[in-house]
């Protein structure tokens, strides 16, 4: 037994107990008679102490040989420890140490493992497995051990089962890219990984299985950001004989009951917002509703005024931003400057700031006059110490660009508070979007969302304005899960193919199993999946999802660590029948 306790809970009613640790050296404080020593495992880190006077002198010796993440056990007398420390759970003991083995000598890291570390991210992530030993990323995986649990108990109290599906699956065109996997044993032909278990699950619905869930690896191949990765995690769920609103009250009661479990937080109203009114109102089909700054839209008084920006826009809307009255001309060039970065790609912005004493003052004041400005504040809801901001342009686009203003300026001013919850449904989303590059419409979520009916007639004539029996979970202003009910008879499925411009031979060849399958009696389904990786990271106080993850790819999809993605041998790709031609 290499441990009769770990190295968190030693305490004061322990004092004579003789013990046996093990763990890795965290720092050693060497005072020539007398020698300290942090041994740190998972559970904490408790002091060790070795005495000239009271320690084996064989022993003695050895402990001044310690260095920075050496591998050892000990044995010894828990005592009483003179100097206390009140910050952690074993602060009132030290361990006098008898016996002392070093299990395995280390080589000095290459970054401190404190949590305040001095290592870059490059750094760490390069050598992830000494990261994991820092207490921040630590407890960000243990954290996302117990969000598991908790969902895996709620959902197998309601009934649901978990449910394997295949990761080597048929590669299909719509979404994200795929990625491929060649088979040796099908010369010519390719395996997909998974993007979501969607026609399998379904699939399930149609065996009868009635409530399904699994956690489960999904893989895009798309570019990356802070909160993407590759291959990331999704609680997938689907159930027979449901309506939309069946769906909404089981999955608000698992975001209750893990904001509840893990964080003590009560929630009582999930409000719900249609797609329409989120992205009029806030710019976005994800907004974060734990503050204001609601958009007003300004071309009943902005335009006309011969002011010629504002005159040629589709879209004059602002925002007011409470307290911002008082930025300084340094302060509003800087936000100014900010909007025309390439990332948010304003032209430009103007700005009326409300006085105290009741009138305004603008960067247009030539073209406007008090009373247009009063306007402004009454849409906006603006109040004396306001600042209003308005920026114009095309309807969509210029949304965009006020969204992302919007919640730059909630966190420049402290309003994303990682410790407050406002969650979200957003629902009734458009069925189909176009893409101008293929000229076509595609499906916004996924080609198995059923439309609702008392839209149906509007395919053949109006398919924009044909709405999804969509919705998605927003969790401060980040969309944390997504679902919809779905398409359960051949006929409306085939429909629904012809307008996303399958033909239909294209259909049968891409999802013909899941046609015929519909033949056999399919019952009306419905499901929804949640980011994991995200969901974890927001209930942990973060936005970033890469602590959350134990061995994540950086920007670029590589896994600096193992060096990952590489070439491979020359005899693998005779095998598999590839021939690769890089150049071209």
């Amino acid at each position: 037994m290499y441990r009769s306790h770990n190295c968190g809970e030693l305490n004061a009613s322990h004092i004579n107990t003789e013990v046996t640790l093990a763990g890795w050296v965290q720092k050693s404080r060497d005072k020539g008679f007398m020698n300290w020593v942090d041994l740190r495992d998972r559970y904490g880190i408790t002091q060790l102490i070795f005495d000239e006077g009271r320690t084996d002198k064989t022993v003695f010796e050895l402990a001044k040989t310690l260095g920075r993440e050496f591998v050892i056990q000990v044995k010894g007398t828990v005592i009483e420890r003179e100097a206390k420390n009140k910050n952690i759970p074993t602060g009132e003991i030290e361990i006098l140490v008898s016996e002392l083995t070093i299990l395995n000598a280390a080589i000095t890291p290459p970054f401190t493992i404190e949590d305040e570390t001095d290592g870059g991210e490059d750094i760490r992530m390069k050598y992830r497995y000494l990261d994991i030993r820092r207490n921040p990323v630590k407890n960000s995986l243990l954290f996302r051990h117990k969000v598991a649990m908790e969902v895996r108990k709620y959902l197998s109290d309601l009934d649901f089962c978990e449910v394997e599906t295949p990761y080597l699956i048929k590669s299909t065109p719509e979404g994200a890219r795929d990625f491929v996997v060649p088979s040796r044993m099908n010369e010519g032909q390719f395996y997909a990984l998974p993007q979501s278990p969607q026609t399998f699950k379904q699939l399930l619905m149609v065996g009868g299985m009635d409530k399904y869930f699994q956690i489960v690896k999904c893989f895009r191949d798309e570019d990356l950001r802070a909160d993407r990765q590759p291959e990331f995690t999704q609680i997938d769920c689907e159930m027979a004989f449901v309506e939309q609103e069946d769906i909404l009250n089981i999955f608000e009661g698992l975001t209750r009951h893990l904001l509840k479990e893990l964080k003590g937080v009560e929630v009582d109203k999930f409000p719900r917002m249609t797609y329409e009114h989120a992205m009029k109102t806030y710019g976005n089909d994800k907004p974060d509703i734990r503050f204001g700054m609601e958009f007003g839209e300004l071309n009943e008084f902005a335009q006309h005024k011969e002011f010629p920006v504002f005159n040629a826009a589709e879209l004059v809307v602002g925002i007011a931003v409470a307290g911002a009255g008082n930025y300084t001309r340094k302060e509003i060039d800087a936000l100014i400057d900010w909007v025309k970065r390439p990332q948010v790609g304003a032209s430009g912005m103007v700005y009326a700031k409300c006085n105290e004493d009741g009138t305004y003052k603008s960067s247009v004041d030539k073209f406007y006059d008090q009373e247009d400005l009063a306007n402004w504040a009454k849409v906006t809801g603006a109040k004396a110490g306001d600042m209003i901001f308005v920026l114009s342009g095309p309807a969509n686009k210029t949304r965009a660009q006020l969204s992302a203003l919007r919640m730059e300026l909630a966190t420049r001013l402290g309003l994303r508070k990682p410790d407050e919850f406002a969650p979200l449904w957003v629902v009734d989303f458009p069925l189909l979007e176009f893409d101008e590059e293929s000229n076509r419409y595609h499906a916004m979520h996924h080609p198995f969302t059923s439309p609702k009916p008392e839209d149906m007639h509007l395919l053949e004539t109006n398919p924009a304005d044909v709405r999804a029996n969509a919705y998605d979970m927003v969790l401060n202003g980040n969309e944390i899960g997504g679902g919809s009910i779905r398409i359960h008879d051949k006929e409306t499925q085939q429909l629904m193919f012809k307008y996303l411009g399958f033909t239909e031979e294209e259909a049968k060849a891409q999802f013909g199993f899941l046609m015929d399958a519909f033949q056999f009696g399919a019952p009306p389904h419905g499901g929804l999946a949640f980011g994991l990786d995200r969901l974890v990271a927001i209930l942990g106080g973060q936005e970033t999802i890469r602590d959350f993850i134990a061995f994540p790819k950086n920007n670029s999809g590589r896994d600096v660590m193992i060096d990952a993605p590489s070439q491979i041998d020359s005899q693998q790709l005779k095998e598999l029948h590839i021939n690769l031609d890089i150049n071209n």
